[in-house]
C-alpha cells in the first residue's frame, strides 16, 4: 500500500469520480491513476469503486470508509511536513484562504498586507468562493481558513471562530423618498426594487426578515459585488441592501447610507479551519491579527470543546467588534 494510492483514492472521490479531471489536477495520466486503483483494490482484496464498463459508478460501503481513512492519514503526513517546516523553517511556508467577495473586498485587504510585511517569505493563496465552496475546501485540505459569514453547512471536523459582527445598510440617491423618513419599515422597502447580495435565497437573513415580515421583496438583482450594488442604484434601478463596511465615505458621498439596523439581524463573520490542522506560529499570528480578540489561549480553549455549540457558547459574553 503506497501514499500515493491512498492520495488517488480520495483526489477522486473529491472530483466525484470524473478520474480524466482527477489525472489533470494531479499533473498524471488517467491510466496510470486507474492502474494505481485496481493495484490497491488487488492487494486489499476489496473492491473500492462500482464500474460501469471502464467507468468508476460510485463508491461501495467499504470503499466510503477507507477514503475517509486514508483522507485523515494524508492529512496527518501534511501535518508532519508542517511540524518539520515550522521547527526548521520557521519563516517559510504557505497561508491559504477561501473567502467570499464582500470579505476579500473590504474586510481583508489591510490585514492581508500587514501579514505579508511581517511574514514575507510566507506565501498566500487565495481564492473567492461561496461558502458552502469555502467549507469544501477546507474538509478538502485546498485551504487552510475560510473567512465567512454563513455557516449553515459547518461539520464538527471544522471549528468556527466568532471574529465580528456587521449590519446590512440601505443605500438610496440623494432626495429619494426614504431620505425623509425617520424610522424605515420592512414595508417600505417591499415598495421599491430591490438590489442586494443574496434576496432570492432561502436561507438567507434578508429573505427571512421579509417571509416572516409576511412581505415579498421586489427584487431586480441580486449580485456577491457590492460595488455593482451602488452601481445600479446610482442608475436608478432601485434600492440597494449592502454590507455597511462596503460603503466608502470619500467615494460614495453620491449615495445616502440608512440605517438598517432594527430591520435585519446583524451578521457575523467567522475563521473556520480544520480541527485537526497544525496551527503555525504564522496562522496564530494571522487569525490574532484579523480579530485580536483570538489569541492563543483563546483559541486552545475552543479547540478543547467537543462541537461547535460548546464553541459559540464561550462567545456569548464577549463583546465583539461592529463593522
Amino acid at each position: 500500500m503506497k501514499l500515493q494510492q491512498l492520495r488517488y483514492i480520495v483526489e477522486v472521490a473529491n472530483h466525484e469520480l470524473n478520474v480524466s479531471l482527477t489525472a489533470e489536477k494531479l499533473y498524471t495520466s488517467q491510466p496510470g491513476i486507474s492502474k494505481q486503483i485496481k493495484q490497491l483494490e488487488d492487494e486489499l482484496g476489496i473492491q473500492i469503486f462500482y464500474r460501469s464498463g471502464k467507468h468508476l459508478s460510485g463508491i461501495t460501503e467499504i470503499g466510503k470508509t477507507i477514503i475517509d481513512t486514508s483522507r485523515e492519514i494524508l492529512n496527518k503526513v501534511q501535518d508532519i511536513k508542517m511540524i518539520v517546516q515550522e521547527h526548521t523553517k520557521p519563516n517559510l511556508g504557505m497561508l491559504s484562504l477561501s473567502t467570499t467577495y464582500t470579505q476579500a473586498r473590504y474586510a481583508l485587504p489591510l490585514k492581508i498586507q500587514k501579514f505579508m510585511q511581517n511574514y514575507p517569505d510566507i506565501a498566500l493563496k487565495m481564492e473567492q468562493a461561496e461558502s458552502s465552496q469555502c467549507l469544501s475546501n477546507l474538509r478538502n485540505r485546498v485551504t487552510d481558513f475560510a473567512i465567512i459569514s454563513d455557516i449553515t453547512d459547518l461539520t464538527e471536523e471544522l471549528i468556527a471562530l466568532p471574529c465580528y459582527h456587521w449590519n446590512q445598510s440601505i443605500i438610496v440617491p440623494d432626495q429619494h423618498p426614504l431620505t425623509n423618513k425617520a424610522i424605515i419599515s420592512i414595508e417600505d422597502l417591499a415598495h421599491y426594487p430591490l438590489i442586494s447580495y443574496d434576496l432570492s435565497k432561502e436561507g438567507s437573513d434578508i429573505y427571512q426578515t421579509f417571509h416572516k415580515n409576511n412581505t415579498v421583496p421586489n427584487i431586480v438583482f441580486n449580485t456577491a459585488d457590492a460595488d455593482l450594488i451602488k452601481t445600479y442604484v446610482r442608475l436608478g434601478t432601485g434600492i440597494g441592501i449592502i454590507a455597511k463596511m462596503a460603503m466608502d465615505n470619500h467615494q460614495d458621498q453620491d449615495l445616502v447610507v440608512l440605517n438598517a439596523g432594527h430591520i435585519f439581524p446583524y451578521s457575523t463573520t467567522y475563521i473556520v479551519f480544520l480541527r485537526a490542522l497544525y496551527l503555525r506560529n504564522y496562522m496564530y499570528d494571522f487569525i490574532s491579527e484579523f480579530s485580536p480578540h483570538l489569541n492563543r489561549s483563546i483559541i486552545h480553549q475552543a479547540l478543547s470543546y467537543e462541537n461547535n455549540q460548546q464553541v459559540l457558547t464561550m462567545f456569548n459574553g464577549m463583546k465583539l467588534n461592529i463593522k
